[in-house]
């Protein structure tokens, strides 16, 4: 645990926020977690705890240790119990308005030394500094889902981050047992910028008739080695997500690559999202997941 950083924000306690202030606890830091309404929080804190009651379960964790790490978590709906924290790490929605109007409240609120952080996936660290007056102390931290699981952390810095933000910041994520990446501020950074014109690919040539969606993922998988193929994947991260990021990327770059395809648009209107929802690519009902109907 870094001496310089004692207690850790975390706004947002869905998939990344809930995962993001596991690890941070789990690494000794004193971690406050916040959502907008009870019952978010307490969905996302329940699932903290069961992902530390299955690490019991499996022997990778003492009950004295899950103990400690729970004891470590303070759930909050208040954003000012947040303002006494060393570093603040934003999981919110993937909007920019919502982050520039959450971080411009922060910089209202916390100490003129906490250290601001984004898990934006696409959005620009320098446009979200903007919004705040320490930009020498905003990075961008992006972790991957499952947080507790993935190895990876892409940290960004911006052209007004300190050397000494960045160098702390990168020393922060190994102290999570994470591996660091140290990333331009460049819309997608290194993983998305590669990945998300990869997907869109898989669904234009879905679109085009050259395989089916089962077929595809099959060979990539079994071609090329991937853990899971371009439409689980894009089920799994969400369609919704990967929708958003489309329009970040192409608002930014202009390149018909980050464009979305017309399916993925159908299904984002229509609410197939994916395995949150139940559906996306395939059909969640049951036990095995099958290619939906709205995709056949």
């Amino acid at each position: 645990m870094l001496s310089e950083i004692q207690n850790v924000g975390v706004i947002g306690c869905g998939l990344m926020g809930s995962g993001i202030a596991q690890v941070c606890a789990q690494a000794g830091y004193g971690t406050v977690v916040r959502e907008v309404d009870e019952g978010l929080l307490e969905h996302g804190v329940a699932s903290i705890h069961k992902n530390l009651d299955r690490a019991l379960a499996k022997g990778k964790l003492t009950e004295p240790d899950r103990d400690a790490i729970a004891d470590r978590l303070t759930a909050t709906i208040d954003l000012g119990d947040l303002s006494e924290c060393d570093l603040i790490i934003e999981a919110i929605v993937e909007n920019r308005e919502a982050k520039h109007e959450l971080f411009s409240t922060l910089d209202g609120l916390c100490r003129a030394t906490a250290i601001f952080a984004s898990n934006t996936s696409s959005l620009s660290i320098t446009e979200l500094a903007a919004g705040t007056g320490r930009g020498d102390r905003f990075v961008g931290l992006h972790f991957f889902n499952p947080v507790p699981v993935m190895p990876l952390v892409e940290v960004v810095r911006c052209g007004q981050t300190s050397e000494e933000s960045f160098k702390l910041a990168l020393a922060f994520a190994s102290s999570l047992g994470k591996s660091p990446v140290a990333c331009r501020d460049n819309t997608g950074f290194i993983v998305n910028r590669l990945l998300v014109p990869y997907m869109l690919d898989a669904i234009r040539a879905y679109e085009q008739g050259v395989g089916s969606i089962a077929d595809i993922d099959t060979g990539m998988r079994l071609g090329c080695g991937y853990p899971m193929g371009p439409f689980t994947l894009g089920d799994f991260v969400g369609l919704d997500t990967l929708y958003h990021i489309t329009e970040i990327m192409y608002d930014e770059y202009k390149d018909a690559r980050f464009a979305a395809p017309s399916l993925l648009r159908r299904m984002f209107l229509a609410g197939y999202h994916g395995r949150k929802t139940g559906m996306g690519f395939y059909d969640y009902s049951d036990d095995e997941p099958v290619v939906s109907d709205f995709v056949k």
